[in-house]
C-alpha cells in the first residue's frame, strides 16, 4: 500500500509542477519598482509641502514619517492597501507604509477576538520580529561604535 501511495504522490507532484503557472518575473519587478517609487514620490511631495509651510528639515522629516504611517494604516483599514499589495508585491512592502500595513492588518483580522486578546495581542505578530532584530542590531552596533569610536 505504501508503494502505491508514493507512486500516486509522485505522479500528482509531477502533474502539479507541469501545470502550475509560471510567474512573470519582468512584470512583477516592474510593478514593484514603479509602485514603490510612486509611494516614495508621494512621501517626497509631502516633505516638500511641509518644508514650504515653514518647517525646518528635521521637523518636516518627522511629520512626513507620521503622515506616511497614517496613510498606510488608513489605506489598510479601508481595504485599499491590500489591493496595492496584490498588484505591486514587494513594492508596497518596502516603504514605511508597508510597515504600517504589517501592524494594522493583523489588528483588523483579530478584532473579533476583542481589543486585548485580539487587537493588542496580534498587532505585532508580523512587525514584532522586525522590531526586535532592528532594535537589537542598532544597540549592538551602537556599542561597537562606542567602544571603537570610528
Amino acid at each position: 500500500m505504501k508503494v502505491k501511495e508514493k507512486k500516486i504522490k509522485d505522479k500528482f507532484q509531477t502533474l502539479y509542477e507541469d501545470t502550475k503557472p509560471k510567474p512573470n518575473i519582468f512584470r512583477n519587478c516592474f510593478r514593484a519598482f514603479w509602485t514603490g517609487g510612486l509611494i516614495c514620490v508621494i512621501g517626497e511631495v509631502i516633505f516638500k509641502i511641509l518644508q514650504y509651510t515653514g518647517l525646518d528639515r528635521i521637523q518636516a522629516v518627522n511629520w512626513e514619517t507620521i503622515i506616511m504611517i497614517f496613510l498606510g494604516a488608513l489605506l489598510t483599514g479601508i481595504g485599499i492597501y491590500d489591493k496595492i499589495g496584490d498588484y505591486a508585491g514587494a513594492g508596497s512592502v518596502v516603504p514605511i507604509t508597508g510597515f504600517a500595513n504589517s501592524i494594522v492588518s493583523p489588528s483588523i483580522e483579530f478584532k473579533k477576538e476583542g481589543y486585548i486578546f485580539g487587537v493588542a495581542a496580534k498587532m505585532f505578530i508580523i512587525a514584532g520580529p522586525v522590531l526586535v532584530y532592528s532594535i537589537s542590531s542598532s544597540v549592538i552596533l551602537g556599542l561597537i561604535y562606542y567602544i571603537f569610536r570610528w
